[in-house]
């Protein structure tokens, strides 16, 4: 049996015909994709270049975080050695005012004392200077009526004659006990001239302030004929070395050295080498 036949049907050129082949992209697709993958492309070319200079920072960090961290260790050390001695030197001055204010107190404290007993012997030694005075003007009335008596006595030892010679044996007993210190002139610490030349100063009599120079002063006395009142000196006339005061029975009175104070002592224990009489 035959198949039938199809007709064939002329076509015009200009009919559309159906293409198998895949449909190409558009010149604007083209475009926009070069454009992407070149972009693309740049993307990672700058990705790469950061990515490159954010791996090259960390040795930068790397050389200079020590000279950072050195430098604030030495910062740190150092406020930290400037606390310590902020709080050193203010340690060192509150013990400073406190024994400052310590020794305030107790140097007050000496002075009120030193005025206490420098008070206590200034009217102890008024007392004695009028005591003395009123027996010295007994003794001078006495010494009057028996004047011819008194003047054909023969002793190694004449009784003192006026109130004035009293008053300074008054004087220099009140400062018995008192210290020894070289330079010394009163009330409390006497040296040897300074104790013979303030009690003479009590009856107006001015002598010199060294020993050389209160050997020299009055009249000399040889000391077979000693008077209460007299000066002794030891060492040579002008260039003696001590000095003190005869108080009569064989003793003086003087401000010896350091280690006795003002004491009084026998003649005949430490013999003394002159004498002037002042009174």
């Amino acid at each position: 049996m035959k198949e039938p036949l199809v007709p064939v049907i002329p076509m015009s050129h200009t009919a559309h015909i159906r293409s198998h082949r895949k449909p190409r992209r558009s010149a604007t697709s083209s475009i926009a994709l070069r454009a992407g993958v070149a972009g693309g492309v740049l993307s990672m070319a700058a990705a790469g270049a950061s990515a490159s200079a954010s791996a090259a920072e960390p040795v930068t960090q790397t050389i200079e975080l020590p000279t950072l961290t050195a430098d604030l260790s030495a910062q740190v050390a150092q406020s930290a050695a400037a606390t310590q001695q902020a709080a050193a030197n203010y340690e060192l001055r509150a013990e400073r005012d406190a024994a400052a204010a310590k020794a305030a107190t107790e140097a007050k404290k000496d002075l009120a004392e030193a005025k206490k007993k420098a008070e206590a012997k200034k009217k102890a030694a008024e007392a004695a200077r009028k005591a003395a005075a009123e027996r010295a003007n007994r003794s001078t009335e006495r010494a009057t009526l028996s004047a011819s008596a008194s003047a054909s006595a023969s002793t190694s030892v004449s009784a003192p004659s006026s109130g004035s010679v009293a008053t300074v044996i008054a004087f220099l007993k009140a400062q018995v006990g008192d210290a020894y210190v070289m330079g010394a002139t009163g009330p409390n610490a006497w040296d040897c001239s300074s104790l013979v030349q303030a009690a003479y100063k009590q009856v107006g009599v001015d002598l010199p302030r060294v020993s050389q120079d209160q050997s020299m002063a009055g009249t000399d006395v040889s000391l077979s004929n000693l008077q209460v009142g007299d000066i002794l000196y030891w060492g040579g006339k002008g260039s003696a070395y001590h000095v003190g005061v005869y108080i009569g029975d064989g003793q003086y009175l003087d401000a010896a050295n350091p280690s006795k104070g003002v004491v009084i002592q026998d003649l005949s224990g430490y013999p003394a080498d002159g004498a002037v009489r002042v009174l």
